[in-house]
């Protein structure tokens, strides 16, 4: 079973165009990035369980109701009995969404004593990404969840970097996702945030990973593996709502790893890596085709994609 731990919240996805303070209707989507990853690994036949925390209030009863019926295990799920549900704004200006995120929400308020650690004796892999960092005690519970980890299972993270939540603290910031990435064995960082952090010192060459994933959009991906590196293009869509769309593809990633029996390993011939790049762009870029984040499509979805029907068949 592949595990989660992170935001877990209630996207509102303005129904017009326009700047945000100009919008009159938002329509509701259950969000929240590694939410996002482990319905698409159900969704793609991977059981999959998020470590995370919902207020005690009728949008944290929405989002388990609403994991429970995509088949993903919720019982390491915390309700708040003092802070709310966590909620974002979202813009969508050609597609491409834009955020404001809130503070203050029961996904923050994630302690050590809400996880049960036995979690770790069914886990195949711990998936992160970067927003919990961004407060306390979920960074604490975060770091200290992945020290216990570190070394028994595999750890995959997405730098999915939330400017808007560290303001004037760029540089704490910085500190804590160099950290995330000294534990990670999987890594996915999109080409705009790969960017930004070799601007600000840190290059990912000068870390051990035994996988990175570039996503470059409408460009494809880029897989490297060692001294292996493969260029993957992009399966051609017009998208509608490109949000969830990474995470629809971290998912893939993990998905395809495990279909090919290779995320205890992690040993990837170049082959390989075509395959599962390729499995991972299909994926993300069909997700774009609906809107909200949990638009990962079904295997039976994906049946007639003859280029990936390896890795279909190996999951079915």
């Amino acid at each position: 079973m592949i595990f989660a731990i992170g935001e877990i919240l209630i996207d509102f996805i303005a129904k017009e165009e326009g700047a945000l303070k100009d919008v009159k209707a938002f329509e509701k989507f259950p969000g929240g990035a590694p939410a996002n990853v482990v319905v698409g690994l159900s969704r793609l036949n991977v059981p999959s369980a998020l470590i995370s925390k919902v207020g005690k209030d009728p949008f944290g009863e929405f989002l388990v109701e609403k994991l429970k019926a995509e088949n993903v295990e919720t019982k390491y799920i915390a309700f708040d009995e003092e802070k709310h549900t966590g909620i974002v704004f979202v813009q969508l200006i050609g597609a491409k969404p834009e955020f404001i995120l809130y503070d203050g929400v029961a996904y923050f308020n994630l302690k050590l004593d809400d996880i049960d650690f036995s979690f770790i004796e069914n886990a195949s892999v711990l998936h992160f990404g970067s927003v919990f960092f961004a407060r306390e005690p979920s960074r604490t519970t975060t770091f200290e969840t992945l020290k216990k980890v570190k070394g028994k299972i595999p750890i995959s993270y997405d730098v999915n970097i939330r400017l808007d939540l560290w303001r004037g603290r760029k540089e704490e910031m910085l500190k804590d996702i160099e950290k995330g990435l000294k534990l990670a064995d999987i890594v996915k960082i999109g080409e705009e945030e790969l960017e930004f952090l070799k601007n600000n010192g840190i290059d990912l060459e000068s870390f051990e990973f035994k996988l990175l994933a570039i996503t470059k959009g409408s460009k494809g991906s880029e897989l490297i593996h060692k001294s292996e590196k493969v260029e993957v293009p992009a399966y051609k869509v017009s998208p509608i709502d490109t949000t969830g769309a990474g995470d629809a593809y971290m998912a893939s990633l993990l998905a395809s790893l495990y279909a090919l029996d290779k995320l205890e390993s992690l040993e990837i011939s170049g082959e390989e890596l075509k395959l599962i790049g390729k499995f991972a762009n299909i994926v993300a870029a069909i997700s774009t085709l609906k809107r909200g984040a949990w638009s990962v499509p079904k295997l039976e979805e994906l049946r007639e994609v003859s280029e990936i029907s390896g890795i279909i068949k190996n999951l079915l």
